[in-house]
């Protein structure tokens, strides 16, 4: 079915009351994009991240705009006039399919070679793995599809190591991308938690697509950081701890991480920004880590240590 987007571009504060009017004329669904929101979302959710694309930031830095859709027939047109003379403006509009709402942005996603075994496929497409071993992924709405620099260079650490038989902790493990990883390249278990709650089923669901044995793969909500619950829940003795998060969870994590870990254990931590890397080498290394291993990829850095 043929569709017509269509854009307002606004202020903030008028969105309400342009979302009121087009209540009114009987657009029942739109979209709302507020500068002011994504402000304050980024100022709410600093601990989060280090690094926020710089393009991106401008986009949005003075947008605020409402999206909304309509039949691309007669009666979308004359609801689209109707717009225009009760709003005063313009409207900027594009014709979509429905088909390219669900399917447009699969085509950001191919397969990904990672190391010399694995090959990251996305879960709808059909790829020869070429002697590689699969990862199969859906990433759904949780973090990690394979083609974030930190998250290969977590990928190509696992690789280059025998996993046969270990056990590994996955902390802020998103959709699931390095603890499955693990288990598709021979480990024996893994637990995964991450504070998003959205992670669980997006991990788990991955993990089947994997034909994981769910006795393998435990995966739960929870903060390491703030929730002593959590930590117990994680356990303990585990031959390799993994964390693809920020700088400001891996300094705090470094102080008790070795709670986790078995003597010969080791600690790989990625999606340190480069500007931080000072600070999370130093604390690594205050806390009594050996770094064996210091990769680099773009802007990001991935730490082993012992």
């Amino acid at each position: 079915m043929e569709w017509i987007e269509a854009t307002i571009k606004t202020k903030s504060e008028e969105i309400d009351g342009l979302c009121e009017l087009l209540a009114g004329l009987g657009i029942q669904g739109f979209s709302i994009e507020d500068s002011e929101d994504f402000r304050q979302f980024l100022d709410r959710n600093r601990k989060y991240w280090d690094y926020v694309d710089e393009t991106l930031a401008r986009k949005f830095e003075a947008l605020s705009q409402i999206k909304f859709y309509v039949p691309g027939d007669a009666d979308g047109r004359r609801l689209l006039e109707a717009v225009r003379q009760a709003s005063g403006r313009p409207l900027a509009e594009k014709t979509v399919c429905s088909e390219d709402w669900e399917n447009a942005w699969r085509a950001y996603y191919q397969p990904i070679e990672i190391g010399k075994r694995l090959l990251v496929v996305p879960d709808w497409l059909e790829a020869d793995s070429g002697g590689r071993v699969p990862l199969r992924l859906e990433p759904g709405l949780a973090f990690g599809t394979g083609g974030h620099a930190t998250t290969q260079m977590c990928l190509e650490v696992l690789d280059g190591l025998d996993l046969a038989g270990k056990s590994v902790l996955d902390l802020g493990c998103g959709s699931g991308i390095l603890g499955i990883g693990a288990l598709v390249l021979g480990c024996g278990r893994v637990t995964a938690c991450d504070v998003d709650p959205l992670s669980p089923e997006a991990a788990r669901d991955n993990a089947a697509k994997n034909h994981i044995a769910p006795e393998q793969y435990t995966v739960f909500t929870g903060d390491i950081l703030a929730d002593e619950g959590a930590k117990q829940r994680a356990g303990t003795n585990y031959d390799l701890v993994l964390a693809n998060i920020v700088a400001d969870v891996i300094i705090p994590l470094s102080a008790f991480v070795r709670d986790f870990m078995a003597e010969q254990g080791l600690f790989v931590c990625s999606g340190v920004i480069d500007s931080r890397a000072p600070e999370v080498e130093a604390a690594l290394k205050g806390n009594g880590f050996d770094i064996v291993e210091a990769r680099r990829k773009e802007e990001w850095m991935c730490y082993v240590c012992r």
